[in-house]
């Protein structure tokens, strides 16, 4: 194979998991304020599977063939001009805006982080997308602090793990919901405080009166609502109906949605990592040319923890 073709997945039409294929392309060159990175490892969110559906084509249209994949973690193969020939052979992580589904991809340099040393390939491709929505969550909209008490429902989604470990980190109370004793076990060794089985314990006969609550998952808004005090903070992944907010109004709380710019930046993040606040769990892998399975395997709802795509298999890797 050329130097200058490599692999990878392309759509070319909205449409299922069946519309991803494996194909042959040109490398990218960087250009300026660029670095090229082979890919070793990309994460797998829920935008790489509803954009190829179409999900999104009215708020976020995409030109055709189109490769998906905005979190990534590699090594610098080359720079662009005005870029520091020192970055080449460096082990980074980062996201991007779309391409992470291959094995290379072109993106400006301050997209990117060194990969903290504690963290393989596939989990620092699970790394940067989580972490910064749940800081941007905790922190610059809800305002959390040390001492406060604070209720994230659904810990085993992909934000919840790092909001988990973000507000044991902070000095928070932390109180977490899931399911099934696998998961509340995974939630406990996250570091939570509390966790409760919300499948079998409605959240509010066992909690009340915190001060914030990231609501999601399977929750219903009254029983995030009914956990707060009056006064706290609700933070929603999705905006509030007129008659969710109506009962927002009732309970004498405020109501936010998780979107907006984040005032951390990755190498805060990747530091608190090295520094052992921050694990990525990597409930499974697949390799590049499993991307069918792996979409397929990640909107069921299957598992726990981030789920990757192994396009390098580097040694020291999670391989599940």
């Amino acid at each position: 194979m050329s130097t200058h073709i490599m692999r990878a997945i392309q759509i070319h039409r909205y449409g299922g998991p069946e519309q991803l294929k494996l194909e042959e392309v040109p490398r990218p060159a960087p250009e300026a304020g660029e670095v090229l990175v082979r890919i070793h490892a990309a994460g797998v969110n829920p935008i790489d599977w509803q954009i190829p559906q179409g999900v999104m084509k009215d708020v976020q249209p995409v030109t055709f063939p189109f490769t998906p994949g905005i979190e990534v973690a590699g090594v610098v193969e080359a720079v662009g001009p005005n870029v520091a020939a020192t970055l080449i052979g460096q082990a980074v992580l980062g996201q991007i805006a779309n391409g992470g589904y291959a094995e290379y991809v072109s993106v400006p340099v301050e997209v990117l982080a060194l990969k903290p040393k504690t963290l393989s390939y596939s989990e620092a491709a699970a790394f940067p997308v989580g972490a910064t929505i749940a800081w941007r969550t905790l922190f610059d909209i809800g305002g959390l602090t040390s001492g406060q008490r604070v209720l994230i429902q659904g810990a085993t989604s992909g934000m919840g793990v790092f909001a988990v470990q973000l507000a044991k980190w902070k000095g928070a109370q932390v109180i977490a919901t899931a399911s099934t004793a696998a998961n509340l076990d995974f939630v406990r060794a996250l570091g939570a405080d509390t966790v409760v089985d919300f499948a079998t314990t409605p959240v509010e006969a066992v909690v009340q009166d915190v001060d914030l609550v990231l609501h999601g998952g399977a929750a219903p808004l009254s029983s995030s609502l009914a956990a707060l005090r009056r006064g706290g903070t609700l933070i929603s992944n999705a905006s509030l109906g007129p008659k969710e907010q109506e009962q927002v109004q009732a309970r004498g709380v405020r109501a936010m949605t998780s979107r907006g710019a984040t005032t951390v930046s990755l190498e805060t993040l990747t530091r608190l990592a090295d520094e052992g606040y921050l694990k990525v769990p990597v409930g499974k892998a697949f390799p590049l040319r499993e991307v069918q399975q792996a979409h397929d395997y990640a909107r069921s709802g299957q598992g726990n923890g981030r789920f990757v795509l192994r396009v390098v298999e580097a040694v020291g890797d999670v391989i599940s």
